[in-house]
């Protein structure tokens, strides 16, 4: 059984009894979380990019628990510089865990920086694990590849920005839904704008899609 837990924010915690991965952990500064770092026990980290409120706690969880983390290029030649285990994905790319499962890097139209440097392309990460595929659309607008990515790889679970400002705003993401096909769709990146979680589920329900607020610290079986 996939057990999908919210941190916060966008940050997710995912794992099926053998590999647990941590997506985009920030912890520290985030108001919409109950959890500490070392709460955190994971394998792997994955990263949609390198702003604040996504790489977040990263380098703490990787070195309590010696988890190797899977980003860009970029992203991951800094991590490397900090003396932590990485792995380097492309957009398109996959990475194998040894237990079974894989993680993949989609199309994500937003910046990646940290400390003002250039950490290469945001992404969107496919989480495939326990024949489960989970669909982080990382910080990004809607774009009709999406359609793309449902066709090829059925998800299971969309996780979905809704805040505008930085990311689709509640029409847009909708319109990801439709295009994505997801079973479920789940909205995040939204707490820092005061969007209404309650207005996306509405919309989706309206297309005929299903949606779920997670609250944080809340686990779903997938």
């Amino acid at each position: 059984m996939l057990k999908l837990t919210y941190i916060g924010h966008s940050a997710f915690l995912l794992e099926d009894g053998k590999t647990k991965i941590a997506i985009d952990p920030f912890i520290t500064g985030n108001p919409h979380t109950k959890m500490k770092p070392e709460d955190i026990k994971v394998n792997y980290i994955t990263l949609t990019h390198a702003h604040g409120d996504h790489f977040g706690d990263t380098i703490d969880i990787a070195k309590n628990n010696n988890a190797e983390i899977i980003a860009v290029a970029e992203l991951t030649a800094y991590c490397s510089s900090q003396g932590l285990k990485a792995h380097s994905l492309g957009v398109g790319g996959s990475f194998k865990f040894p237990a079974g499962g894989k993680v993949r890097f989609t199309i994500a139209h937003h910046s990646s920086s940290l400390d003002d440097k250039y950490m290469g392309d945001a992404v969107g990460i496919i989480v495939t694990m326990d024949s489960k595929n989970i669909y982080h659309c990382g910080d990004t607008g809607v774009f009709y590849d999406m359609k793309l990515i449902g066709e090829m790889t059925p998800i299971d679970v969309m996780l979905v920005p809704i805040g505008d400002m930085f990311t689709m705003d509640i029409e847009q993401a909708v319109k990801a839904v439709e295009l994505c096909n997801p079973k479920i769709a789940v909205p995040i990146h939204y707490y820092a704008q005061k969007t209404d979680p309650n207005i996306f589920v509405e919309k989706v329900n309206q297309i005929g899609k299903k949606a779920l607020i997670m609250q944080p610290s809340e686990t779903i079986d997938i």
